[in-house]
């Protein structure tokens, strides 16, 4: 059932168009501009269908790209994760095809504040689920280190998850005040998180890499002699280095988050 809450949330603005078609103008505005206007129009059955075509049509590409993937395996490890993000996605499809024609009727709503409420409830609950997501080419946030590396992969969605959930609230925040934040300062808001997850995943990859040297240096110069035949363990990282790795993620994230979506 988990599976098709997305599918259904789709026939649900389905069923919506259906009931609302024969009301609906003969244009119906599809495209707003980055100050929030709407500069594009699509005919009546076009607009009618586009948006849930295209859920479906994403559903189904989203449910296929796993099998080909050459990490297919993680995709059980973290397949209710997988699940809620593209339920999420669809959801918000579907609550834009809604106000799409909530608009075409006449109601009395605002790309302005629509906007902020349904991206901002969509990266809190990304937010939630990231770092749940287990190494693939497909889902999360995909640079060459993560890629590379199982713990770089897991520092960055950490960090992400933060940074989403930051971005989340204060959206909601702006939605919520008298001043209308512009369409095109959500999406840059959301290309600078991209950015920093970018660099981000950059540096904890050589942090990575030179914490992997260090192992190997001491491996091969500590004092004292292994059993014979027996190699020596490389130290790992201890439970108080985990916790504070983890705490200065959170304050970086945070910090980060809260400055990118005020800017």
């Amino acid at each position: 059932m988990r599976r098709w809450f997305g599918v259904l949330a789709i026939l649900a603005a389905g069923v919506f168009t259906a009931v609302v078609y024969s009301w609906l103008p003969e244009q119906i505005p599809t495209h707003w501009n980055l100050s929030g206007e709407a500069d594009d129009w699509s005919s009546r059955f076009v607009g009618a269908i586009a948006l849930p075509l295209e859920g479906l049509g994403l559903w189904a590409l989203l449910q296929w790209l796993p099998r080909i993937d050459p990490l297919r395996s993680n995709y059980e490890k973290f397949r209710g994760t997988y699940d809620v993000a593209v339920n999420t996605i669809l959801v918000f499809i579907a609550g834009a095809h809604v106000f799409v024609l909530g608009v075409a009727l006449g109601w009395p709503l605002s790309m302005a504040r629509a906007l902020p409420i349904g991206i901002g409830a969509m990266c809190i609950l990304l937010g939630n689920v990231l770092p749940r997501a287990r190494r693939n080419w497909w889902f999360g946030v995909r640079t060459p280190w993560t890629l590379s590396n199982d713990r770089v992969w897991e520092r960055t969605h950490r960090v992400a998850g933060y940074l989403f959930v930051a971005l989340g609230i204060a959206l909601l925040i702006t939605a919520a005040i008298p001043v209308s934040l512009p369409t095109g300062s959500v999406i840059a808001s959301l290309a600078v998180v991209a950015g920093i997850l970018l660099v981000y995943s950059y540096v904890a990859w050589r942090q990575e890499s030179s914490r992997s040297r260090s192992h190997l240096s001491t491996y091969l110069f500590a004092d004292g002699a292994a059993a014979p035949g027996l190699p020596r363990a490389a130290p790992g990282e201890s439970d108080s280095a985990k916790l504070t790795s983890r705490f200065r993620d959170f304050i970086i994230a945070t910090m980060l988050g809260l400055s990118t979506a005020f800017m």
